[in-house]
């Protein structure tokens, strides 16, 4: 104990004598900091006054502007404020404004730093700040902080800064004591162990190391691997954005090459008018995959069905998008159909196959065994086109949608090394709706090729797992959702889709010019009710029940009769199949059959049907024109529709009606959530919408965009990555296990 305290009492006076000499230091750092705090306030306070400072000087109201000056100085750390012209006249200031301080003498003080001086009641700190009209000088503005709590704070730090060295020596002082014990210990041990004729250490031969190797291997494994899940975590922390996909990318993925694969391509290009126009789909899975290619940079193979596709590739069927004046991002492959092929595997298989099927819309699906064929037969192309343009023998593969059920497993032999990421972006019906289908093994065969597989509702998960039980010899585990399938396991997840944030167009034009411009389109009054629906003419989409709650509407609630008007925008598509032709037919004479209703004395139509395609910023600019926003799909994946509206209305504006047969009814329960096929209730709920108090809709529009700001089409993709990262690190120490 004596030897201890011998080294423990220098070690106590060093502490002390070193927390004296730090706290002068500490007052310094932190009267810098306070300075440098008060002169940003300074800054933030000239900018926040300017406008109403400029406008009482320029109208020469000397006592406005003092009683504006006192009124700013109630803050109890703003000491004081003036004003001195920049021409001659005398100058305005609060009666607090000490003497050293005049505008003459303006220039010492003048920079972007504060001055600090010594008054009567402590020290203050002298700010001037410009004050400008455009390029002309009116004068400055002159703010005086006071200072005196800067003091009361550094006597506490010092008290605080005196109980950790304290503290700290203290602690330092028991360790050493206990460590001193213990060492004291070990080597009365190892002499009475040498007095026996023992040795100390059991020599270590090279062998031992060899064994420690593999050990050694596993533990760098499973650090790194905590660190990747310690960086997940922290993801779930910070703001998704194109930065942060890419961080992915590098970080977890080490910059692996990224293919995405879907049958629509981000970017048509057709003739019109004798020279080449670039258009933009109508599709929620371009909306979604768009911006995650451009933070991605990797390569898009799609179907290529423009009449001027083939114009613009070079000899290898590519091209770089965006066009101009975009800046390029990434490549785009295009795959050339036969008429034959793209009739039986697209407008046949896919779209009077597994569309109906899949969505349970009340329309009978249609197999053919030609159709399957083309469908087996364009989904090896696309397999080919993916083994030419992987670089490396482990891309990462996203295979997008139901046209390309088959794909993941001709990848997975192809290339057997590659992370594919199958997502299905359409519902996926019970085993019994399923069943239908003659090829129904060969498509879940084709799936469970997949890594990952992904719904957007655990409703669906549910509904693909259950038909895997019901019709394949395959392991199925509950608790973690993954199907094992010849050997292979394939992880089946929810990952419901979503939009950007903030959306590219945000703030391209006011709210109140998009009204303005929506109105004098259709000509429509500056107080009539608006609303605004935006599909593909699709059976699914519920347009005719959304005319027929207009119509209700006007029926139940006649003063809306010539001051309501629901501009239904309708996307022509697959108009080579007869069910989509009759329902074209059907959802116009409906909308002519309404309008001549209750069009009365040649007011405004209740029904502007527009069937053509538009742009995203003309669709962008209706959603920030319309009061109400009504999605009344009879059965979707998700619909991104209502969260393009939510996206959209940066003014807390507007209403969404939202059909609960909708992924995204889960996500936004503060919609008004309807049944589509239930007229009246969709009726009355568009009343309660074109009514409802601004603040109601403020407060559900906030709610609704606070989910799509935190869940946007960045996380998305970044949660799908991130699980392919996950499952390659798994890979590799499995790999090196064995």
């Amino acid at each position: 104990m004596r030897l201890s305290l011998r080294f423990v009492i220098p070690l106590l006076l060093a502490l002390a004598t070193l927390g004296y000499a730090v706290v002068p230091l500490v007052d310094k750092l932190t009267l810098r900091w306070f300075v440098r705090d008060l002169d940003m306030r300074a800054t933030l306070v000239a900018n926040t006054v300017q406008d109403r400072v400029q406008d009482l000087v320029q109208g020469g109201n000397r006592e406005r502007l003092l009683q504006y000056f006192t009124r700013i100085t109630e803050d109890e750390r703003l000491f004081a404020v003036g004003y001195c012209p920049a021409t001659t006249g005398d100058a305005i200031a609060t009666p607090t404004l000490p003497a050293e301080v005049s505008c003459a003498d303006l220039q010492r003080f003048a920079g972007s730093s504060g001055h600090l001086l010594d008054s009567p009641k402590g020290p203050i700190l002298v700010s001037v700040r410009p004050l400008r009209n455009g390029d002309t000088r009116l004068g400055n503005l002159v703010l005086v902080h006071d200072m005196s709590f800067v003091a009361r704070r550094s006597e506490e730090t010092r008290k605080y800064v005196f109980y950790l060295f304290l503290g700290l020596g203290v602690t330092v002082a028991l360790i050493t004591v206990v460590i001193a014990q213990l060492s004291w210990r070990g080597w009365v041990q190892g002499l009475r162990a040498l007095l026996r004729g023992e040795g100390l250490l059991r020599p270590s031969g090279k062998s031992d190391l060899r064994e420690l190797r593999p050990i050694a291997g596993d533990l760098r494994a499973l650090i790194h691997e905590l660190e990747a899940e310690h960086r997940a975590r922290d993801e779930d922390q910070v703001a998704w954005t194109p930065d942060t996909l890419r961080g992915i990318l590098h970080g977890e993925l080490r910059g692996d090459e990224v293919i995405v694969v879907s049958n629509r391509e981000p970017y048509i290009h057709v003739r019109q008018n004798g020279s080449v126009m670039v258009r933009r789909p109508a599709s929620g899975l371009v909306t979604a995959l768009e911006p995650i290619m451009r933070a991605c940079s990797g390569t898009w193979i799609a179907h290529g069905g423009g009449s001027a596709d083939r114009d613009v590739v070079d000899k290898h069927d590519r091209l770089t998008v965006p066009p101009p004046p975009d800046k390029a991002a990434y490549q785009l492959r295009r795959v050339w159909l036969t008429e034959e092929e793209e009739t039986g595997y697209y407008y046949g298989f896919a779209n009077e196959g597994l569309w109906p099927l899949c969505h349970i819309a009340h329309v009978r699906p249609i197999f053919r065994t030609a159709d399957w064929e083309q469908y087996v037969r364009v989904n090896q192309a696309f397999a080919r086109a993916v083994a030419e343009e992987s670089k490396s023998d482990n891309p990462i593969i996203l295979v997008h949608d139901y046209h390309f059920a088959l794909l993941p497993r001709m990848i997975r032999e192809s290339i057997p090394a590659a992370t594919v990421i199958a997502f299905w972006h359409i519902p996926w019906p019970n085993p019994e709706a399923f069943a239908i289908c003659p090829w129904r093994e060969e498509l879940l065969d084709g799936m469970l090729g997949s890594n990952i597989l992904g719904f957007h509702t655990q409703f669906h998960c549910n509904n693909f797992v259950d038909t895997v039980e019901r019709l394949l010899e395959a392991r199925v585990d509950r608790e973690t959702f993954t199907v094992t399938y010849k050997g292979k396991p394939t992880a089946v997840r929810r990952y419901p889709i979503s939009v950007e944030w903030p959306p590219s167009m945000a703030g391209a034009r006011p709210v109140s010019a998009c009204r303005e411009e929506v109105q004098r389109r259709h000509d429509l009054p500056s107080s009539h009710g608006i609303a605004v629906g935006v599909d593909r003419l699709d059976y699914t989409k519920g347009i005719e029940e959304r005319l027929r709650a207009v119509e209700r509407l006007l029926e139940i609630k006649p003063e809306w009769i010539g001051k309501f008007t629901l501009v239904q925008i309708a996307a022509p598509t697959r108009s080579r199949i007869e069910e989509y032709q009759n329902y074209d037919v059907r959802v116009r004479a409906l909308a002519a059959r309404i309008n001549e209703r209750f069009a009365a004395g040649g007011g405004p139509p209740p029904i502007i049907l527009k069937v053509e395609h538009h742009e995203p910023q003309q669709i962008y600019e209706y959603y920030r024109a319309a009061d109400v926003c009504i999605v009344t799909s009879l059965h979707d994946g998700m619909n991104l529709v209502a969260k393009e509206f939510v996206a959209a209305r940066d003014d807390d504006r507007g209403v969404l009606i939202l059909s609960q047969f909708t992924g995204a009814s889960r996500e936004l329960p503060e919609a008004l959530i309807v049944n589509p096929y239930d007229t009246d209730q969709c009726a009355a709920a568009l009343h309660m919408a074109l009514t409802m108090p601004v603040a109601d809709q403020r407060g559900r529009m906030r709610l609704m965009r606070g989910v799509i700001r935190e869940f946007n089409v960045y996380r998305w993709a970044g949660r799908m990555l991130m699980e392919a990262a996950g499952m390659r690190r798994r890979e590799r120490v499995l790999e090196r296990s064995v």
